[in-house]
């Protein structure tokens, strides 16, 4: 029996998007239940547990130091933030082989080759994309994650990553999320270049908010650390009562969200705390963005 929807085909009941999910399969129809996830039910989520993961992957010497060498998060730190997450989003939203995700891809790839980065490297960062908004979710959301969606995350960065040339990603969800685990306790430690880069990203973490705010918006990163990150990056860790008091604001989050009406319009591609492209994806194509337009005076627009 098909989801009922309402006149604007918008599933109908707050669950109405998860019964639509379950009418997919997982592997065949993983984009469009990633779009789904991504997209309509955890917009927020999502964006803040990548925030998160992008922050984990500078736990690895052999990252951060490639970082540190381009000064690109010295520099640059909100472009380079609104360059990944912008690209990730055309891919989520408008499918990889889609006109702009092949754009997408394009651009991540030719930034990716002016550098010599190490094939485990890359599958490191391309797990954190799966994993760690799956754990960010079924902490934080609003409800747990299915099974069919985690199974399409997994199908679905696994196919980014081969259009991104990266080698021997493993087949199952299960044997990437060991390969994670175990790179993790292999290859996170400190060094001076992690925390340069995690300084420099959690400077701009605080700068979104206001001057007053940003000693305590410090403090709320710390909390939500775990304490191999605590350690990889030189970081204090927050005062017992602040940890827990930020997991139980996420979770009184979670508890509203919950009573809210099943989202209309697709977030994964229009994030209003995007700075660096006004607008965006109005009067914007994927090649706007990346490293090799920091050249220009101005960001090309084109019409809408």
């Amino acid at each position: 029996m098909l989801t009922k929807t309402t006149p604007g085909g918008v599933p109908r009941g707050r669950h109405g998007w998860q019964r639509r999910i379950e009418e997919l399969d997982p592997v065949l129809d993983h984009q469009e239940i990633h779009r789904i996830t991504a997209g309509y039910e955890f917009p927020w989520d999502y964006q803040r547990s990548l925030e998160f993961a992008l922050f984990r992957t500078y736990c690895v010497p052999t990252i951060s130091e490639l970082l540190q060498r381009t000064g690109e998060f010295e520099k640059r730190p909100q472009k380079r933030y609104d360059d990944t997450a912008l690209l990730m989003a055309e891919l989520v939203e408008h499918g990889y082989d889609s006109e702009r995700g092949i754009e997408s891809l394009r651009v991540v790839n030719r930034m990716h080759g002016k550098y010599d980065i190490d094939n485990d490297d890359m599958l490191y960062v391309l797990t954190t994309f799966i994993y760690e908004p799956i754990d960010w979710i079924d902490r934080f959301g609003w409800r747990r994650l299915t099974p069919n969606e985690r199974l399409a995350c997994f199908q679905f960065y696994r196919q980014v990553g081969v259009r991104m040339g990266i080698r021997n990603i493993p087949e199952t969800f299960e044997d990437f999320y060991r390969f994670k685990a175990e790179y993790e306790r292999k290859h996170f430690r400190y060094t001076a270049d992690n925390h340069r880069v995690g300084t420099y990203t959690l400077n701009l973490f605080c700068s979104w908010f206001p001057a007053p705010l940003r000693p305590l918006v410090a403090q709320g990163v710390y909390a939500l650390l775990d304490p191999m990150m605590l350690a990889a990056f030189g970081f204090p860790a927050a005062p017992h009562w602040l940890q827990g008091a930020s997991r139980r604001a996420l979770r009184i989050r979670a508890r509203f969200v919950r009573l809210l009406p099943p989202r209309r319009e697709s977030k994964a591609a229009r994030d209003p705390r995007n700075r660096t492209y006004p607008g965006y994806p109005v009067g914007y194509s994927p090649r706007d963005l990346g490293a090799d337009n920091d050249k220009l005076k101005g960001y090309r627009r084109r019409a809408a």
